[in-house]
């Protein structure tokens, strides 16, 4: 079995910890609990680069290409699509107490291999992630997720 966590922290007071699972060459579970958002859904990504350097901005390029990790060159999606980066993992639901306590079972973010996820980062976003269904602009580049608010490098344990 393979494991990975992602410390999340944030100027804004966001923190918490996600947990990635993976058994063999099955999907990788992932679970984690996150204090400090906003109620309501937000977007919560797989970027392409484990780099904090310049807070969240440095996770992904700003002109877009290379922001959510998409090693296929799909469409942004949610995460039942076909089309769709394999970052994209859709939204948490955070409670009135500002915090989200969630698990995500996914085939797209495995933990070895040429398209590992390991070293790269995971975000939240502001707001909602339309899941590329959204109309605007940009739903089918970042689904319209709006600002990056938290995130964490995502580093494998033994």
């Amino acid at each position: 079995m393979l494991k990975a966590v992602a410390v999340i922290t944030s100027s804004e007071g966001i923190s918490g910890k996600i947990f990635f699972t993976q058994e063999g060459d099955g999907p990788t579970t992932v679970t984690g609990s996150v204090s400090g958002l906003k109620p309501g859904l937000h977007g919560f990504h797989v970027h392409t680069f484990g780099d904090t350097t310049n807070g969240c901005l440095s996770t992904g390029i700003v002109n877009w290409q290379g922001l959510h990790f998409n090693p296929a060159s799909k469409d942004h999606g949610g995460p039942e699509d076909e089309n769709r980066h394999a970052g994209d993992l859709g939204n948490v639901n955070v409670g009135d107490d500002g915090t989200a306590n969630f698990t995500i079972v996914d085939k797209h973010i495995p933990l070895s291999g040429p398209h590992s996820i390991a070293g790269r980062s995971v975000v939240f976003h502001e707001g909602r992630d339309d899941l590329g269904k959204g109309g605007h602009e940009l739903s089918k580049i970042t689904g319209n997720a709006g600002d990056r608010i938290a995130c964490g490098i995502i580093g494998l344990q033994e």
